[in-house]
């Protein structure tokens, strides 16, 4: 891998991670593109996963620190009750990364027609959801967590709401979501934010705790990762200097991508993204 190589996966990353249209299959693409050695490929995905998810938590740092504000009063409250459902939403996530871990991992390194695939059921899943949320997108006035005059009791009214609107069921529900998404091709926020919808949560919602909820495993997967590379270090594998290019690239570009794409997907509707979806995944399929 060269750096300018690392840079443009780094970008991809950065735009890809926010919209529904799975940031792990464009990884995959460009990497093909890009003819990019499988022993490169693990260990990178992550650490720009990482980045993105980084991205993340600047972008929702005022909800995250009223939540474990909420936490140390060391009472039942909304704050709890959103965490018990963030570590339940973990729970199938959890169990892949500890017993299938090996598995998932030989989708990753090329297998092209797979994410194609992967990517076409992405498309098929927000196609169903459009039909059925047609008339479920938030009006242009509506409060966004994402903008900056947001008080503490505004952030407050939203983690009330989101407890009130996700049951534990739900919760899980989305988490098996999430779970599936680890394939490359499938988009995570797409598959967790069409599952939400689907079972009636509402979108602005959906949207929010599919963002909070994929924070701690990717930062367990990325930790797992380091570990493993540092106990068995691979002369192949990637220079340091590329990892670091790829994940200030995919955090700066994530952060800027993040305070108008999710604005995006919330507005818009998921049928863009539907047939965006489904013209790359035939694409991959079949070239």
């Amino acid at each position: 891998m060269e750096w300018i190589e690392a840079l443009i996966l780094g970008i991809l990353q950065g735009l890809t991670e926010f919209l529904p249209v799975s940031s792990s299959g464009h990884l995959e693409l460009g990497k093909a593109l890009l003819r990019i050695k499988p022993s490169d490929d693990l260990l990178f995905s992550i650490i720009l996963h990482a980045a993105t998810a980084l991205s993340t938590v600047i972008i929702f740092r005022k909800e995250i620190g009223f939540i474990l504000k909420g936490m140390l009063k060391f009472k039942w409250n909304d704050e709890w009750e959103f965490a018990v459902k963030i570590v339940i939403s973990m729970i199938p996530v959890g169990i892949i990364g500890v017993f299938f871990k090996k598995w998932v991992e030989s989708f990753f390194g090329g297998n092209i027609p797979f994410v194609g695939g992967m990517l076409m059921l992405t498309g098929v899943l927000l196609l169903i959801t459009r039909l059925k949320q047609e008339n479920s997108v938030p009006t242009m006035g509506q409060k966004s967590i994402l903008d900056d005059e947001t008080t503490p009791k505004e952030t407050h009214s939203q983690t009330t709401s989101l407890n009130q609107n996700i049951s534990y069921l739900q919760a899980f529900i989305i988490g098996l979501a999430q779970a599936i998404a680890v394939l490359p091709g499938i988009s995570r926020s797409g598959a967790t934010i069409a599952t939400a919808l689907l079972i009636g949560v509402p979108r602005s919602e959906a949207a929010r705790f599919s963002f909070l909820m994929v924070l701690a495993p990717i930062f367990g997967a990325t930790l797992l990762e380091v570990k493993d590379y540092l106990e068995n270090p691979n002369p192949a594998s990637l220079d340091i200097s590329f990892l670091t290019i790829g994940f200030i690239t995919a955090f700066v570009v994530g952060l800027i991508a993040c305070y108008w794409m999710v604005e995006l997907v919330k507005k818009r509707k998921l049928i863009y993204f539907a047939i965006y979806c489904l013209i790359v995944g035939l694409i991959a399929l079949f070239v």
